[in-house]
């Protein structure tokens, strides 16, 4: 039996996106480790983020923890989705939320770049999610330490 061609671009489209945010999430979790942070895969969970990076203590206190969206990018896009999820938990949690952006081509990535309080405001009731533009983010990102 053969599948029809749509079916086949879909299941590379979806293999190649997983790739994608595999590396990704790679990239993110080596940055945050180099760090000296322990790092949770959360990404199972659809909490609104998908790692949440506990950085070492500091004179005996643990700092707040970060959760970080990882969002993988192939090189060469321009948009980024967001959810309302995301959105939301972001917005709620300025402070401890950071958006992570890796840009990827094949199995090399370049990132991550960071980006503290990406979002400003709530979307509208019935939005489920958004499209952001790649360059404006980037422009805003810091490069991991």
């Amino acid at each position: 039996m053969q599948l029809p061609l749509e079916n086949v671009r879909r299941t590379i489209d979806d293999l190649t996106a997983r790739r994608i945010e595999r590396i990704a999430m790679n990239a993110v979790t080596q940055a945050e480790i180099a760090m000296g942070h322990h790092v949770t895969d959360v990404s199972a969970e659809k909490c609104g983020w998908d790692i949440t990076s506990q950085p070492p203590a500091i004179g005996g206190k643990l700092p707040p923890s970060r959760h970080i969206e990882v969002k993988g990018r192939a090189r060469g896009q321009t948009t980024l989705t967001i959810t309302r999820n995301e959105i939301l938990y972001g917005l709620n949690q300025q402070e401890q939320f950071i958006m992570a952006i890796v840009l990827v081509e094949g199995e090399a990535h370049e990132g991550p770049y960071y980006v503290e309080k990406p979002f400003t405001q709530e979307p509208d009731w019935a939005v489920s999610s958004i499209n952001l533009d790649l360059g404006s983010l980037l422009e805003a990102a810091q490069p991991a330490p």
